[in-house]
């Protein structure tokens, strides 16, 4: 009886590392995915809801890529990035940029209705149906690490993810682009007289929030459910990652997407009819708690 209650207790640790370890993962794609949001609602004080939109158009651009012409998967991310970052780029210079000095509510309706749109479209060109990336087979399938079983493609994204956060942070907090970035926040005229090109910079900084978003959909493919539906689907869980996390810096959203995905992977298996509901307390706790973020300071 011991040896069987002991291989029973052994087995539920096995079970309890390998939803911790995929938990991690979704929190880092969460991450990927709501950073971009972070960057443009915490250092330019924008509010862009569509931002799930260049999400869904990089997850749908690696889809093509890899299923219609061919490109391997790995080739395919940066190429996503980039797709996405160009569309970012041409919405911020011919739209977003008329919407900096506007109320935070005009601001949401206008990307809210950008979300619809780009939903339309890519249901319009694409289908409804749910679109999977090629992934080589050298990230497929898991492999036993001391009885725990680790998804080979997870820990490719967990290791890419944790790699472009910590350049994300060196960026915005060490170098002298991070510094102008700041300054044409704080005080766009001001900047200008110092010779910052603000509205490069910007331009620059939505459209690399964009790629970011773009690379999280194309890394989220196969985990993820792509839709046309994906801004609505996903833009409460981009929400809560900043929101609870703060936008202050950029560990914030990171430390709270890991705790999205780990309490979002936990819930789903141990208590899969209330999972969400935990989520969505535990947030409205945070908003009573700490209402700028769990892990900013206070003003």
């Amino acid at each position: 009886m011991d040896g069987i209650t002991g291989g029973r207790t052994s087995e539920h640790k096995r079970c309890m590392l390998t939803n911790l370890f995929d938990g991690i993962a979704s929190g880092m794609v969460l991450f990927i995915l709501a950073s971009g949001l972070a960057v443009t609602l915490g250092l330019m004080n924008f509010v862009n809801l569509a931002h799930g939109a260049f999400a869904m158009a990089g997850g749908y651009a690696t889809v093509q890529l890899t299923t219609k012409w061919g490109v391997p998967f790995l080739a395919s991310l940066p190429l996503a990035f980039l797709i996405s970052a160009a569309l970012g780029a041409i919405f911020e210079r011919t739209l977003y940029v008329h919407l900096y000095a506007r109320p935070h509510l005009e601001q949401v309706l206008f990307s809210i209705g950008l979300v619809f749109m780009a939903v339309a479209v890519a249901d319009y060109f694409i289908g409804s149906q749910q679109q999977y990336a090629v992934v080589p087979d050298y990230l497929k399938g898991r492999f036993d690490f001391y009885g725990v079983g680790v998804g080979k493609y997870r820990l490719f994204i967990i290791a890419v993810c944790g790699v472009i956060m910590l350049t994300l942070q060196a960026i915005l907090t060490r170098s002298r682009f991070g510094a102008q970035l700041r300054a044409a926040v704080d005080d766009a005229r001001t900047a200008r007289g110092l010779g910052i090109p603000v509205a490069r910079i910007f331009t620059l900084t939505f459209a690399v929030g964009s790629g970011l978003a773009g690379l999280g959909g194309a890394l989220g493919a196969e985990i993820l459910t792509l839709t046309p539906t994906f801004p609505l689907k996903y833009m409460i869980s981009f929400l809560i990652v900043v929101t609870v996390g703060g936008t202050s810096s950029i560990s914030g959203p990171f430390l709270a997407a890991l705790l999205l995905g780990i309490a979002d992977v936990a819930g789903n298996y141990y208590l899969p009819a209330v999972g969400a509901f935990i989520t969505y307390a535990l947030m409205l706790a945070v908003l009573m708690l700490r209402p700028q973020g769990l892990f900013a300071r206070a003003q």
